[in-house]
């Protein structure tokens, strides 16, 4: 059944696919390369839909970032100082369409008031080094009640927040007692009259209800008894009901075995989604948009896509497989 609407994927050496009726059929995008850039080495690390207009969207890339105006058949290359680092994370200002963010590995935090004319390098006071090589940022937020506050999520080095639009950053504490608990995979923020931030991290999701001063960890089943985390990934909240969350599980990373965890009571209780195959690596990404909150689109981190169109009861798997999906956005018609 072919859906209106449409389904970008971005993947590790295709650059981005996309499916306009909503996953049956599939075309590359035209990708406006840098001339050091090959073709064949393009790794999409970051899709962003802006709300200030459905169409439009950045993708963060090993070449650079990019924007496309038409949902992802087409994407032009933004001037940056970004060129040529890992982009692993994208954002739009929800109240000035003329500012975005970009966070790389290394890691980094951009601004640019001017969509993307010139730029600015935010002071973020995050570690330049990690067990695991040089951090990434791995999400942007920006509180859409209250838009001068910023959260920040690097992987490994936990979460920073700035209450002045971007100009000066805080270290929040950490999130646990252990090396992991610092290693932010996903970040969302639920409003409403109790306000909370998530963040997901290898063993499991966290959740704050002062601003990331303090946090409580909710750990998912292991898949096998040697397991020694139930590893997690990306996360979504149900754009019009911020009690529905999904978070994107495995065993371990990349993993041969993925769920997708729903809860809709905030977070009390969790159960993993009825899926018609299982997934072949860790569930990567989920992708929600307001223009129609019952359609959930997920990614296993090694190509599957599966797609539910009432907010997770139920879920068809895409019969087009990709090689290995880092990013995920679905944009109206």
């Amino acid at each position: 059944m072919a859906h209106n609407f449409t389904i970008c994927v971005g993947t590790v050496g295709a650059g981005v696919w996309f499916s306009p009726d909503g996953g049956d059929h599939w075309r590359r995008s035209k990708m406006n390369l840098p001339f050091h850039a090959e073709p064949g080495e393009i790794q999409i690390r970051s899709l962003a839909v802006s709300p200030h207009n459905p169409h439009h969207l950045l993708a963060g890339s090993e070449a650079g970032l990019y924007r496309s105006e038409d949902n992802g058949a087409t994407w032009n290359l933004v001037d940056s100082p970004m060129d040529g680092q890992q982009i692993w994370s994208t954002s739009w200002h929800p109240s000035e369409p003329a500012t975005i963010f970009a966070g790389t590995k290394a890691p980094n935090v951009y601004r640019s008031k001017d969509a993307g004319r010139s730029w600015e390098k935010l002071d973020v006071p995050m570690a330049r080094e990690c067990f695991a090589g040089a951090p990434k940022v791995t999400n942007i937020i920006v509180d859409q009640t209250d838009p001068r506050t910023i959260f920040v999520g690097v992987e490994i080095d936990g979460v920073f927040r700035s209450r002045d639009g971007g100009d000066s950053w805080t270290r929040l504490p950490p999130l646990g007692d252990k090396m992991l608990n610092q290693d932010v995979h996903g970040l969302a923020r639920a409003n409403g009259p109790f306000p909370r931030l998530f963040a997901t991290t290898p063993d499991g999701i966290w959740t704050s209800a002062d601003d990331g001063e303090s946090w409580s960890l909710h750990g998912f089943p292991k898949f096998a008894e040697r397991d020694t985390i139930s590893y997690c990934r990306g996360m979504t909240i149900k754009p019009d009901d911020p009690n529905v969350m999904f978070v994107g599980n495995g065993d371990f990373i990349p993993g041969k075995r993925g769920a997708i965890q729903r809860t809709t009571d905030g977070g009390k209780t969790w159960s993993a989604c009825q899926l018609p195959v299982e997934p072949n690596s860790v569930v990567y990404w989920l992708a929600t948009h307001p223009a129609d909150p019952n359609v959930v689109v997920a990614n296993s981190l090694h190509g599957y896509v599966y797609t539910s169109t009432d907010a997770g009861e139920t879920w068809t798997k895409n019969r087009r497989e990709f090689g290995e999906i880092r990013a995920l956005a679905w944009v109206p018609n």
